[in-house]
């Protein structure tokens, strides 16, 4: 493979993204951002929690990475993808303006979406389903400050593999599917989801909100969770067979500069 063809954008019918959480220090912006460049796509689902307001309320925290990411969606917009926004709980003040078009971009509160097969998949970002922040809002606000003290620690963690030569490792998202506990309200979530689903009467959900990547049929119905930019740095994409895979940018990454002889390294992150 030439240096020319490892530049050309990978092309899907469809990305679906969500919990970016723009305006945290956990964001994985830089990332985010090389995924958009390398990745186009006629339709672009923002899943929910692209912005962080719960934290931005607290504390303003928005560097120059965070706001490039914005611009180069809203420049994929302007260019003709079909940008859709499905406000989350993070960005809930956004849900006041579902049905409305800003810079191209279209808010939706969800949405059905339909594969080239002709399968039905409900898009909702899910914290519709986590009862704890219907209903112990509170108790979800006190469990994000916990949350948000294990980034920082995956922060310093990740720092010190880089500085090892090692590549990234979400050792908050390893700590947290190894409590039982979290493993049990994953599989909840993940069935309460379904079950919505199977009962609009549509073939599949792509949700987020739990920041736990998968693809798995759950009596009948095809659950997709497109995963998270703070822990796992995922995504889901649809070729254009209809076929969804789950991305994991920073693995792929960390293959593809291995791969790199050490010479050209340098080149490939100038162009970009």
């Amino acid at each position: 493979m030439t240096v020319i063809e490892r530049h050309q954008p990978a092309r899907h019918r469809a990305i679906f993204l969500s919990d970016i959480h723009l305006g945290t220090r956990g964001c994985q912006a830089e990332l985010l951002l090389d995924f958009l460049r390398k990745n186009e796509s006629e339709h672009l689902f923002l899943v929910g929690d692209v912005v962080d307001g719960w934290r931005l309320k607290r504390w303003w925290y928005w560097p120059q990475s965070h706001n490039d990411v914005v611009q180069k969606i809203m420049r994929k917009a302007r260019k003709g993808t079909n940008v859709v926004y499905i406000p989350g709980n993070h960005d809930e003040a956004a849900r006041q303006y579902c049905q409305l078009t800003f810079g191209d971009v279209r808010v939706e509160d969800e949405v059905i979406y339909e594969t080239p097969e002709g399968r039905k998949l409900l898009i909702i970002h899910g914290d519709q389903f986590d009862g704890i922040v219907r209903y112990a809002r509170w108790l979800a606000t006190s469990g994000d400050w916990a949350y948000c003290a294990a980034l920082r620690l995956n922060t310093w963690f990740n720092w010190g593999r880089r500085r090892l030569g090692l590549p990234y490792w979400s050792l908050s998202a390893f700590l947290k599917h190894k409590v039982k506990n979290a493993v049990q309200f994953i599989d909840n979530y993940e069935h309460a989801v379904a079950n919505e689903a199977r009962r609009r009467g549509v073939d599949g959900v792509v949700c987020g909100h739990i920041h736990h990547a998968e693809i798995r049929d759950i009596d009948g119905i095809l659950y997709c969770n497109d995963g998270d930019w703070v822990e796992s740095c995922t995504a889901l994409v649809e070729d254009f067979e209809g076929r969804l895979r789950i991305v994991r940018w920073a693995e792929e990454n960390a293959r593809e500069s291995s791969r790199l002889p050490a010479r050209l390294a340098p080149i490939q992150l100038a162009a970009e």
